[in-house]
């Protein structure tokens, strides 16, 4: 394993795979290359290209223009300022990264296969990764296509997005690589198209991606130490072998995915598994965070009128209510605020103290002054009183057991939100009564998804004194995401960009077990 190993990238998102692979090492030296990333929304490409290029560049060498590019408005006429002082490194990165849609108009599959047979060239060793798209997989996305199959079932069936890993299939077919990680939600296990489940169709094409047979792969779990060389089943109790619970492997975050480790079955060479890893928490790595407010989104917004717009929660609850059992704490609370608080910027300092090991060995590795992509929401004065009480509820249950987020049912009903799904008087009888999620400090968080772009309802920071939900750099921190990690385009691309990532730090594990294998049939 003397040479690189060329990493190809397909549906790459903002790289969150591609960067586990590029940040793993073996002896003090990392194997892997990604010779290749392919992403066609412009945004995640941008910040795609934008992690390429700091790749290429020793940091120290880049450290100013990288830094002073960090604290810009961070536009596409700032990219071309920094990608100007180095145009060596922009003419590779150019090279690498491709702002494509696979099966488009635009991109020919020819055009791929020769791209890919450049960058692959006589390679013995190379690596296939990332995941289509998955919005028809996921429990929310088939929940908002559930209208479509009703009243238009013939469009549903031939839904192009439950189809997108057949591209995926293609590149397995013209060019054999072999090995290959694919990564899907974990809802991809039960959906179903024509009555049938699609998973069962897409691990026997990926067992066997040419119809005459002539070329197979052994799937393996990245988990599971199974004795069969196949984990293809029909039995969902087997397929969800392929199921990887984040928070076991030390991702400060219960995301649960669906890896899938394709062999090619002429390496007769059965993979190492994933160790498990003591669980990582949210304070061990946003507490050096700097401490931000909410914006108030109707009234001007100031830092006064941020703290008055919560004190009012006092007018909101009802004469019955005012004996809570939180009334008091929450009295209390409010003589916390700090109306001083900025709401963000685009570049701030780091808080004072010494950060948790986990921040120096992940965050902070490259010893940048601050942190970019850490603003605030803006949020309405009624959902900012629930954030209120929802992060003092949550402050007050100490131990572990009982550190939960309340549900609606848990609110005064003065707190509740006006909307047609709400029966005060049944409130437990409600859709997603969890709709307001406070993220605990003691314990890993939940799935960051895409629909934090939407709104924060689910990611409430729980520190009541910023009263917020989570920023984008909060997001990217528990995806595991070095701060040196810049996201671009619109807050709203990058939450989601942040949301759709594989968590690097996982990533980097899977690397190491291919790196294994690999080495083991190569050595």
């Amino acid at each position: 394993m003397n040479k690189e190993i060329p990493v190809i990238d397909l549906f790459a998102g903002p790289g969150g795979l591609g960067e586990g692979f590029s940040s793993f090492e073996v002896k003090g030296r990392n194997p892997f290359n990604i010779s290749l990333s392919i992403e066609k929304d412009y945004s995640a490409y941008r910040t795609l290209r934008l992690r390429s290029f700091f790749r290429k560049i020793p940091f120290e060498e880049l450290r100013q223009a990288y830094i002073q590019f960090a604290k810009s408005e961070r536009s596409e006429k700032d990219e071309h300022i920094l990608y100007s002082q180095f145009p060596w490194a922009d003419y590779e990165v150019k090279n690498e990264v491709f702002c494509k849609e696979l099966g488009g108009a635009n991109f020919h599959q020819s055009n791929l296969d020769k791209i890919i047979s450049d960058k692959v060239s006589d390679s013995k060793m190379w690596v296939l990764i990332g995941g289509p798209p998955c919005q028809a997989y996921s429990l929310a996305g088939r929940s908002r296509l559930s209208n479509l199959r009703k009243n238009n079932p013939e469009q549903y069936e031939n839904d192009e997005r439950h189809y997108l890993y057949r591209h995926y299939l293609k590149i397995l077919a013209n060019h054999k690589p072999p090995v290959f990680v694919m990564e899907n939600v974990k809802g991809l296990l039960s959906s179903k198209v024509n009555g049938c489940r699609i998973i069962d169709k897409i691990l026997q094409d990926l067992s066997q991606p040419k119809p005459d047979g002539s070329l197979k792969y052994n799937l393996y779990s990245f988990v599971k130490n199974r004795q069969q060389k196949s984990l293809f089943h029909t039995e969902l109790k087997k397929v969800s072998d392929y199921i990887i619970e984040a928070e076991r492997y030390g991702i400060p975050q219960t995301r649960h995915r669906v890896i899938i480790f394709g062999v090619r079955n002429d390496i007769n060479i059965k993979p190492a598994t994933l160790k498990e890893a003591d669980r990582v928490c949210l304070r061990d790595i946003l507490s050096d965070l700097p401490r931000i407010r909410s914006e108030v989104s109707i009234r001007g917004d100031s830092n006064l009128s941020w703290s008055q717009t919560i004190k009012t929660i006092t007018e909101k609850l009802g004469r019955h209510e005012k004996d809570h059992w939180l009334v008091p704490i929450l009295f209390m609370n409010l003589n916390d605020l700090d109306d001083t608080l900025p709401t963000g910027g685009n570049f701030l300092n780091y808080s004072k103290g010494r950060p948790h090991k986990i921040v120096k060995k992940w965050y902070r590795k490259e010893n940048l002054p601050g942190v970019c992509n850490h603003e605030a929401k803006s949020h309405m004065p009624s959902d900012l009183h629930r954030y209120f009480y929802s992060a003092s509820f949550i402050s007050m249950h100490k131990s572990v057991a009982d550190k939960k987020s309340p549900n609606l049912s848990d609110f005064p009903k003065t707190l509740l939100p006006k909307h047609k799904n709400i029966d005060k008087e049944r409130v437990e009888k409600t859709i997603f009564i969890d709709r307001f999620r406070v993220q605990p400090w003691d314990d890993p968080a939940t799935t960051i998804t895409s629909h934090i772009s939407k709104d924060g309802h689910y990611y409430i920071h729980p520190d009541y004194r910023q009263c917020r939900s989570l920023t984008v750099r909060e997001a990217a921190r528990i995806q595991t995401f070095p701060d040196s990690y810049i996201f671009l385009g619109s807050r709203t691309s990058q939450y989601s960009q942040v949301g759709n990532a594989v968590p690097p730090i996982l990533a980097e594990k899977l690397a190491c077990v291919v790196a294994d294998l690999l080495e083991r049939w190569c050595g």
